[in-house]
């Protein structure tokens, strides 16, 4: 194999802190959101992103109305391919104007500040019912901003029916 991985079609072989990774694009590694973390809410609606995340985010970012009454985080490119295809559903169909309504309309971009703060807006946090506390939560090519207290509500529900949730996701292949 060459030094770049062309043998296998890859371009890079990449190094972070700890980890070895594979990728496709020289100059980005891709988005990996994962865990749960527990964050509050400053008195002027600032929300501090963990910090294995800012370097992703700090290319730009979008934050949105997402379901379950939370907040979705989106990089900047992920919510550009979201947007793409939210723009391209049909406008005869209810469910796909409500559904980009809520998506689009409601989307702000983002910016951090030097201490990798998010200022979110109020009608963002009214929707999401977000006070002091919070749960920023990693979703692969997202984050989910969450009330602690409803996340917790939510999570205690879905932890105690993950048997038949995952009876029904195999039916799908997964």
């Amino acid at each position: 194999m060459g030094a770049g991985g062309e043998k296998w079609g890859l371009s890079l072989l990449g190094r972070d802190d700890a980890h070895f990774y594979l990728i496709s694009d020289p100059h980005r590694r891709p988005a990996m959101f994962i865990g749960e973390y527990k964050h509050s809410l400053d008195e002027k609606g600032r929300l501090a992103i963990p910090t294995k995340f800012r370097k992703e985010l700090s290319k730009g970012a979008v934050v949105t109305r997402g379901l379950d009454t939370s907040l979705f985080l989106f990089p900047k490119e992920e919510w550009d391919k979201l947007a793409q295809k939210l723009a391209s559903l049909p406008l005869g169909q209810s469910n796909s104007r409500a559904f980009a309504r809520l998506m689009l309309a409601g989307a702000m971009d983002i910016t951090l500040d030097k201490q990798g703060r998010v200022v979110l807006p109020e009608y963002l946090r009214s929707y999401a019912s977000l006070k002091k506390s919070t749960v920023v939560a990693g979703l692969y090519n997202r984050l989910e901003i969450w009330d602690e207290e409803k996340w917790e509500v939510y999570k205690k529900k879905v932890e105690s029916d993950a048997d038949h949730v995952a009876e029904q996701l195999g039916e799908l292949g997964i």
